[in-house]
């Protein structure tokens, strides 16, 4: 990503169930995958805002569907992660692990 471009919180849950998920995911089961991992209520239009930027970011691709009748004749929007998404991801995980690591106060407690 370029300088001065950065992930919000959201952001990254949104990436990061798309990873879970591999390609294909469309917007209902990346806003469940939030919830059921990060105990977070995710509205589908956040999930499907944050998709756009990432979009935009070109951290993801998406593709339209075939049109189906259960939908009223609309088309899913599937989304992947792209090559870029997958290192931008291992790049946040890297600076967090950085900084989490050797605080004291951050450490687990263990009973």
């Amino acid at each position: 990503m370029a300088r001065g471009s950065s992930l919000g919180e959201f952001e990254l849950m949104v990436l990061l169930a798309l990873i879970r998920l591999e390609d294909e995911a469309y917007g209902v089961p990346i806003a469940r995958e939030i919830e059921q991992c990060a105990g977070r209520e995710a509205a589908l239009g956040s999930v499907y805002a944050a998709l756009e930027r990432l979009e935009s970011k070109g951290l993801v691709s998406s593709r339209l569907g075939d049109p189906t009748a259960e939908r009223g004749g609309r088309a899913k929007r599937f989304f992947k992660v792209t090559d870029l998404g997958l290192s931008e991801a291992r790049a946040i995980r890297r600076a967090l692990t950085s900084l989490w690591n050797g605080i004291p106060k951050l450490r687990e407690q263990m009973s």
